[in-house]
């Protein structure tokens, strides 16, 4: 096999391995004879919920477990496709096959994205909000580009965004905003995006033209649909209304129609104020607290099970997950997985597939790669 074959035939094999890992295949393969026959049990429908549950499961090992066969069998039918071609000297029927080859290691390497996407609310919608850091205008101008990559993303990929709610910044940009993303696997896709992003840039609001570095956070969490029971005690609940502020002058209120709702064992805050109705924002308040929750409890087996921190830290330095760097050179960096890009007017248009493959890929395996910071 020649050269340029094996590299692709390295690459689906690659991709491949990490599905089976991200599968357990044999427990998978255990799993998905014991859906196929509670499937075909008559009583099964008498409970609707657990009937979607497992039809759910089901579908997703199905498809999974069938793509990879798949690519297997056909990697194996272009390889002896190419051993036959160079057997009879033939450098078309070669090239027809390393070709073939090129495009199955394309294919495996989107496969196995969608594949990594296993987790109980991976298939849902999202959640996904921004805050500003210390520093003023620098890092609400940061968070404001953030707002606008992440929804030029999710644009990309089909989803729909809406904004939910927004802190318009005293200068520019925002001092925080929260996305609804609605898309097949949203929060699969997105979930890997938590954590500090830090931009380094020479500074349009400074007069000396000075390098200024800013930093925002960004968190993700699932919409959570009736499959999920989460309880919450009324008692728990501090609610507070105020007067809108809106998006450049968008959606402005008159009457106290926003709502805050404070959850206070926990801490956490959720708000919503793009809805005219004061009871549409409670309730999308609600949901987005129950989701806040799930998320909670949902990192925490996380880390019960890997012993890692949380990416919810400080905004500030030491605690980013990604570098975006304007100036003097450009570079976008990864600092968890070493993925890195020369183009950040790319990366802050929406190119984002390439570090969220990588670290949903990282999620499987465990492997931790030493990564410096850009300066």
């Amino acid at each position: 096999m020649r050269a340029e074959g094996q590299a692709h035939i390295d690459r689906i094999d690659a991709a491949l391995a990490l599905v089976r890992q991200s599968l357990d295949w044999e427990r998978a393969l255990r799993r998905l004879d014991e859906l196929n026959a509670r499937v075909q049990d008559p009583t099964l429908w008498d409970d609707p919920k657990e009937a979607q549950a497992i039809t759910r499961e089901q579908k997703r090992l199905e498809s999974a477990i069938g793509t990879v066969r798949q690519i297997g069998s056909e990697k194996d039918d272009a390889i002896e496709f190419v051993e036959m071609g160079e057997a009879e000297g033939d450098d078309d029927v070669v090239a027809e096959g390393l070709a073939s080859l090129a495009r199955l290691a394309e294919r495996a390497d989107a496969d196995k994205v969608q594949a990594l996407l296993g987790g109980e609310a991976d298939a849902n919608d999202t959640y996904l909000e921004i805050h500003a850091g210390a520093g003023g205008t620098e890092s609400q101008d940061w968070a404001e580009m953030l707002q606008r990559m992440y929804t030029r993303w999710a644009e990309r990929r089909g989803f729909k965004v809406e904004l939910i709610d927004y802190h318009a910044g005293e200068q520019a940009g925002i001092k925080a905003a929260t996305l609804l993303i609605k898309g097949e696997n949203a929060y699969g896709y997105a979930k890997t995006e938590s954590g500090v992003h830090r931009l380094v840039r020479i500074s349009p609001y400074d007069s000396a033209a000075r390098r200024h570095t800013s930093f925002s956070s960004v968190w993700v969490y699932p919409v959570i649909d009736d499959a999920i029971d989460i309880e919450i005690n009324p008692a728990d609940l501090k609610i507070d209304t105020y007067r809108a502020s809106g998006a450049g002058g968008q959606h402005v209120n008159t009457t106290d129609s926003a709502v805050r709702i404070t959850h206070v064992p926990s801490g956490i805050i959720v708000a919503s104020q793009m809805d005219r109705s004061q009871h549409k924002n409670r309730d999308i308040a609600m949901n987005m607290l129950k989701a806040r929750l799930f998320e909670e409890e949902m990192r925490k087996r996380e880390e019960a099970a890997s012993a890692e921190h949380a990416s919810k830290t400080d905004i500030g330095w030491g605690h980013q997950i990604r570098s975006y760097v304007l100036q003097p050179y450009q570079m976008v960096k990864d600092l968890r997985t070493g993925v890195t890009s020369s183009s950040p007017d790319d990366v802050l248009d929406g190119a984002l597939d390439p570090f969220i493959s990588a670290a949903l890929a990282q999620r499987v395996t465990g492997e931790k790669v030493e990564v410096e910071d850009v300066e």
